[in-house]
């Protein structure tokens, strides 16, 4: 790039400088929030990227390339897109407030074209890693895109993350060259600036993944000196210096600085900077090559080069670059003050009036920033996949089966629809198999870039790996299959192309992954997970593999719809019901829920249930009305007063329970027959479904001052006022607020405690989860009427 190009680069840049900090500024000192809650925002965290990001999409980005920039970067990103013309100038000084920009960025709460949400940190790097695989599956499945470029922006305190490492040493991210971080190695963390430098650690751990690692340590101005005589002690003294030494620098100026840089340094360095004078020395010696605009875009000109593996640019940088708070070890959420504001923006040639103005159009800079925001402009993503997935496979069963075997044998089915099965994609963490993905992997094959030999022959599992193979292995990390589900859930936007994506995990490992659980469905991803097998029902396994929290995660976590179905034909119709919704984008005429945008929870069992109840459901009901309920969250599995008519008159109680306890529940309903109690058994199927329905009525309520109605859920499933009992193989809290909804007294059995090893009947037993329990229950709940 010519001189004049670098010039109107720096000018941009300058203006991004001030437009980011200022954003920051304005959130603290003109906006008065009236609870005393400090704003907060990082003024010297995004300083350090302004370089990087200017060259980016000033200079570097195409329409289709994807980028993720760094949580405490958001100020600087949202300042480069009102430049481009993409955002209001009314949104500059809303940073955290109510309606204006979010704190970190947000693909569905920003304004500005978001592509990848941040907030949590390392997330955020590795999102992008699993876009490129996901475009790789697309573009083997559906034709090749537009070329893409992944990048993350990222901070190398991040680096600290488990979960970037697992991402990077995964085998499905091998050879994407379409990717490329770009760490900020500015050497400082929240609290310190940190102790040595890790950059030949962080190196080896790149190459050993087969990646591309590129450093920017030094701008022209050093590259420069470095040449001359002598200037080899010069940077040999820089690359030795200790870091803490080398970040007090930048507090420093004059004579002062040319003390403390000299400190322990061999005489060749104190001869060489001997003419140097001192207003000279201090922007020599600190010249880094993240702020050197020619060597960063060198540095991308490097990465597009390697095409055959993901490429990492270590651009050393200081925290605070351009502000007086540069280099200062407690700089992270500093703010600068408002005299120093003042001061800088003097110095950028503004006044109060004219702070927040765009770059003069006609001006070179005001020119490129045109040019760049047409050559950056995207068309609008289409969300919906175009096909109708079936409301049923009309799964039947004629023997006790467990959820998790219907589950594969429901997918089998989806993908014999030619319509619905070139879309459908699943992955799992090494266990595929042990979660009954083998049918449909049978039938459709493994994914792999290229076609892979088999060396063994299975008569249960043909691994077959081809380019045209639906399913996508990873190793053993639920962070990576939940990035990658959250990744697949977005391919609508990000590759072009809507998917079907199911992935599966055994259910107590949900919680390893449920930080990247929460980060796919706060970006509005939209996909299946079926956590299998669930509870202490996984009896054998121990308390270390049964899960009793996982059901309150389904029902808490917002973007989610939880299911526990106990019976193949309501998991048949829930789980099309749930990829018709992906697959659409709205819910199913049939169906009673309204429209759900996000993903999908199943908490599926191993243990085989008796389906004859469901059937006598189903001819009771007739499968329309059935269907309905279901889908809804909750239908009446039993009714004491058809099944016992003598007990007309009797006490009522009602059993609320779902998925694998519904046998006890049962059971425990035949006896209280025996007792003269009369005993509705309510399957619930989606806890999630009738919380929502509960709570929209609420909330209704208080907001308009009218008494609330019983949602229709739980009206046509539940008895109203009448003692219930909540039967759950999991917490009992997670099903206990079915007595506030219904009026009425609730006695909720449950696991409260860690499991351990034992038979179903026997840890049944020491959780109260056995008829007998269950009928003390039903007898306590009456005697609270």
């Amino acid at each position: 790039m010519n001189q004049h190009d670098l010039d109107v680069l720096d000018e941009i840049q300058r203006r991004v400088l001030w437009l980011a900090t200022r954003i920051v500024d304005a959130a603290n000192h003109d906006r008065d929030t009236g609870d005393g809650v400090k704003v907060g925002g990082h003024q010297a965290s995004s300083a350090s990227l302004v370089t990087a990001m200017t060259a980016l999409w000033f200079a570097h980005l195409d329409a289709e390339d994807r980028v993720a920039v760094k949580p405490h970067a958001s100020p600087v990103f949202h300042a480069v897109q009102y430049l481009l013309g993409n955002l209001d100038r009314s949104y500059l000084p809303k940073l955290r407030a109510r309606g204006g920009l979010q704190s970190y960025p947000s693909r569905t709460k920003d304004p500005d074209g978001v592509d990848f949400s941040t907030g949590s940190v390392g997330l955020g790097a590795a999102a992008p890693l699993f876009a490129a695989v996901t475009r790789r599956y697309v573009d083997a499945h559906f034709g090749e895109r537009p070329h893409s470029r992944f990048i993350a922006l990222i901070g190398d305190a991040e680096l600290d993350e488990g979960n970037i490492w697992e991402a990077v040493a995964d085998p499905a991210t091998t050879g994407l060259g379409n990717v490329m971080w770009l760490v900020d190695f500015n050497r400082q963390s929240l609290d310190r600036v940190v102790p040595g430098v890790r950059i030949n650690q962080w190196r080896g751990q790149f190459e050993a993944a087969g990646w591309h690692v590129v450093e920017v340590k030094y701008g022209r101005k050093l590259a420069e000196a470095y040449e001359r005589p002598g200037g080899a002690a010069l940077r040999d003294w820089i690359d030795l210096m200790p870091n803490e030494q080398y970040q007090s620098l930048f507090g420093l100026a004059g004579p002062a600085l040319r003390k403390q840089f000299l400190d322990g340094a061999p005489a060749e360095v104190a001869a060489f900077v001997a003419d140097i004078p001192d207003d000279e020395l201090g922007p020599l010696v600190t010249d880094l090559g993240g702020h050197d605009l020619q060597a960063m875009l060198d540095a991308y000109a490097q990465c597009d080069a390697v095409t055959d593996r993901p490429s990492v640019v270590f651009a050393y940088t200081v925290k605070g670059w351009g502000l007086p708070i540069a280099g200062n070890p407690r700089n992270h959420s500093a703010l600068l003050t408002s005299e120093q504001v003042d001061a800088l923006r003097a110095a950028h040639g503004l006044t109060r009036d004219t702070e927040w103005d765009r770059l003069d159009p006609a001006s070179p800079a005001g020119i490129r920033a045109g040019e760049r925001r047409e050559a950056l402009s995207r068309a609008p993503r289409e969300r919906a996949l175009g096909v109708t997935v079936p409301e049923t496979t009309r799964v039947r069963v004629n023997k006790p089966v467990s959820t998790q075997e219907v589950f594969g044998r429901v997918l089998v089915d989806l993908a014999r629809d030619p319509k619905v099965a070139p879309y459908l994609v699943t992955t799992a963490p090494d266990v595929a198999t042990s979660t009954n993905l083998a049918g449909f992997i049978n039938k459709t094959g493994v994914f792999a870039p290229t076609a892979q030999r088999s060396w063994t022959e299975d008569r249960m599992l043909r691994w077959t790996e081809s380019p045209a193979g639906q399913h996508i292995e990873l190793g053993i990390s639920e962070m990576n299959l939940f990035l990658l589900l959250g990744q697949l859930g977005l391919s609508w936007d990000l590759s072009g192309q809507p998917l079907l994506p199911v992935g599966t995990v055994y259910d107590p490992f949900v919680l390893r992954g449920l930080d990247a659980f929460l980060y796919g469905t706060y970006s509005g991803s939209r996909f299946v997970v079926a956590g299998t097998p669930s509870g202490i029902t996984l009896a054998p396994e121990g308390g270390a593999h049964q899960s009793t929290i996982t059901a309150s995660v389904g029902l808490e976590l917002p973007g989610v719809t939880f299911c526990e179905p106990a019976y193949a034909g309501s998991l048949d119709w829930l789980l099309c019901d749930a990829l018709g919704q992906i697959a659409g984008g709205a819910a199913p005429a049939a169906t009673a829920a309204p429209a759900e945008d996000g993903a999908y929870y199943f908490r599926l069992s191993t243990r085989p249930i008796d389906q004859a109840p469901f059937e006598a459901a189903r001819a009771r009901i007739g499968d329309a009305v059935l269907r309905r309920q279901v889908v809804a969250g909750a239908y009446r599995l039993v009714d004491a007063h058809e099944a016992y008519p003598h007990l007309a008159d009797a006490p009522v109680v009602q059993l609320a329970a779902s998925g694998a306890v519904l046998p006890e529940v049962l059971a425990a309903a035949a006896e209280l027959a025996e007792e003269g109690v009369a005993a509705h058994v309510v399957d619930v199927t989606s806890l999630d479904r009738l919380y929502r329905a509960w709570q929209r009525t609420l909330r209704q309520g208080v907001r308009t001052a009218t008494v609330p109605s019983v949602p229709g859920a739980l009206r046509s499933a539940f008895a109203d006022r009448v003692p219930v009992v909540t039967v759950h193989d999991a917490a009992s809290h997670a099903m206990a607020w079915l007595g506030s909804a219904l009026g009425a007294p609730a006695v909720p059995l449950g696991v409260d405690e860690f499991g351990q090893s034992g038979s179903v009947g026997e840890l049944y037993e020491l959780h109260d989860l056995l008829p007998g329990s269950i009928v003390n229950a039903a007898l306590a709940a009456l005697s609270l009427r």
